[in-house]
């Protein structure tokens, strides 16, 4: 047998084998738990939960007046704040940032502390209304305080 025609039949397994991992990184950052810290009476921070959960995370919340203090104890640059602050598989999630980019940091894994949407983007997910949607930057974030735009929206 040519070389040409091994390798040809060796590509449905291939092909197989990366579909599997990429469905396995998607269940496995997927099943992940959230632990997410709440002012008890924001609305928008159970949407966002809810946002979470839809996309297939488990989460867990927790209510906290002292979220100045969470921030300060998760290292989220004060600049980079937002209304709740969530943990996931080692990282620090601050704000309204899409599920797509909490798998695709745990999916990645970058040498950095966490990401965050600054501020309350309109139309970011637990933001959602009749008005028009934000442009939004989610910004990764390492512990010297170096910034990077990870996700534009």
């Amino acid at each position: 047998m040519n070389t040409r025609k091994k390798r040809a039949g060796r590509l449905p397994a291939i092909l197989a084998a990366s579909a599997a991992a990429l469905i396995a990184v998607a269940a496995y950052a997927a099943g992940e738990e959230v632990v997410v810290y709440k002012d008890p009476d924001c609305g928008c921070c159970g949407a966002w939960a809810e946002h979470m959960r839809a996309a297939g995370f488990r989460v867990k919340e927790i209510a906290s007046e002292e979220m100045a203090v969470v921030k300060r104890a998760a290292g989220v640059p004060r600049t980079l704040g937002s209304c709740h602050t969530a943990h996931v598989g080692g990282y620090v999630v601050e704000g309204h940032v899409p599920a797509a980019d909490v798998k695709r940091l745990l999916a990645e894994k970058p040498k950095v502390a966490g990401i965050a949407a600054p501020g309350m983007p309109m139309g970011s997910p637990g933001m959602e209304g009749p008005y028009p949607a934000d442009h939004y930057n989610v910004v990764s974030f390492g512990a010297d305080g170096k910034t990077q735009i990870f996700a534009k929206h």
